[in-house]
């Protein structure tokens, strides 16, 4: 796992994985810039809504009022400029974020706007409580819902500009490589319909050849991604939750009927970046013996770490086992490998998991072929195997496309 440094100064917010800047300066101009910020009328009648079904929350349940002005409370010294004071600032902010998109920034990214908002109070004893309280997740989800609905409409894309906070603009473009995608280049927003279409943009054709197609022994990355953990011999049951965080396969799998087939198996862990593809292809060829989404948390971190600047980065392992998260099963045509799982992980807000609707039981998957893919945000995934069927070729933090080989079955 990533280890914090012990001469980390704790002043970056999501550096690990380029999601939030490290300029904690901008991150408190951007908060500014927030709170001044007005979304298009229609959607003020939504949007007050589930603000004031939070609030009423608040004012009506002591337990959540005592967690969520304890982690305001709790945040650290260091961190006094902190736009939010009370339980108020918080929902002024969070109401504001609602009908916001991503806006580019070449050095001050704030790629996950309602992370930024809630970094300080995730890392504190009463944040940990906080964020796994049931009905405090409940309310997140429900923020989530109204911020997607914006998100996946047409007035999401005023982000989609020319301007040095566009994501159209030479440098964007550049980070993104958007020579490999799909898009129109003369037409107003590229020709996509809404932020979650621009974000999930699929490839341009030949984009990420598959490597050796069909040898069945060769399994390929199934996201752009780079290697945060390998680990074998992994066990049925774990405390996922201390420093070390090792991986639990019951709690990974939520119990599933076919967890005792990896047991001692093995797991790969790799994370996304803001600039890369966020769709999620098969590793094998096989056939899907099942496919669901399992509902999780949203902010929660490990307790372990201690407060973590990254929002979760540096609780990779731990979001595997609590997070929502998608479960794809396949039953791969190399009978030394067998049965292997796909579980796409949302990390922070990025909680959307959607899997491509043809990907039921019995389906017959190519390698390479797509799976589903991650909206508004980027996060890790777990590709996870049975007992020495396989050996990594990938190596810790290395970057790989879709579809380049990272293991060989034995």
């Amino acid at each position: 796992m990533k280890k914090i440094p012990a001469d980390h100064p704790f002043t970056t917010a999501g550096a690990f994985n380029q999601w939030l800047t490290n300029d904690i300066e901008s991150l408190l101009e951007w908060h500014g810039h927030l709170a001044k910020h007005k979304g298009p009328k229609k959607y003020k009648k939504k949007v007050k809504a589930v603000i004031q079904e939070f609030r009423e929350l608040l004012y009506e349940d002591t337990v959540v009022r005592m967690y969520v002005a304890k982690m305001i409370d709790q945040i650290p010294v260091r961190h006094k400029n902190h736009r939010i004071k009370n339980s108020e600032d918080l929902l002024q902010l969070l109401e504001a974020v609602l009908t916001r998109a991503p806006e580019y920034n070449k050095t001050a990214l704030v790629g996950c706007p309602m992370s930024a908002i809630v970094v300080w109070t995730m890392g504190n004893p009463a944040g940990f409580a906080a964020y796994r309280n049931e009905k405090i997740n409940r309310m997140f989800q429900k923020l989530l819902f109204v911020w997607a609905e914006f998100l996946n409409s047409a007035d999401s894309l005023y982000v989609l500009n020319s301007s040095d906070k566009g994501w159209m603009c030479s440098d964007a473009r550049d980070q993104l490589k958007m020579s490999t995608y799909r898009y129109k280049e003369d037409a107003e927003h590229w020709g996509f319909k809404s932020w979650n279409d621009f974000f999930s943009r699929k490839l341009a054709p030949k984009a990420r050849p598959i490597e050796a197609p069909k040898d069945d022994k060769i399994i390929t990355s199934a996201c752009d991604s780079t290697v945060h953990r390998i680990s074998h011999n992994i066990k049925k049951f774990q405390h996922f939750w201390i420093k070390e965080q090792p991986y639990s396969l019951n709690d990974m799998l939520a119990d599933d009927p076919d967890v005792e087939e990896f047991v001692g198996g093995s797991i790969f862990q790799a994370y996304l970046n803001p600039f890369n593809y966020h769709r999620w292809h098969s590793p094998v060829n096989g056939v899907i013996k099942k496919a669901y989404v399992k509902d999780g948390l949203y902010f929660s971190q490990d307790t372990a770490v201690g407060e973590d600047p990254t929002a979760q980065g540096y609780s990779e392992e731990y979001v595997a086992h609590v997070q929502t998260r998608a479960m794809i099963f396949i039953e791969a045509d190399d009978p030394v490998i067998g049965l292997m799982c796909v579980m796409p992980v949302g990390m922070v807000e990025i909680s959307s998991c959607l899997i491509d609707p043809k990907i039921k039981s019995g389906y017959r998957i190519k390698k390479g072929e797509e799976l589903g893919t991650f909206q508004f945000g980027g996060s890790t995934h777990c590709l996870i195997f049975r007992p020495k069927v396989i050996k990594f070729t990938a190596k810790l933090d290395t970057f790989y496309e879709m579809g380049r080989a990272i293991a060989v079955a034995n």
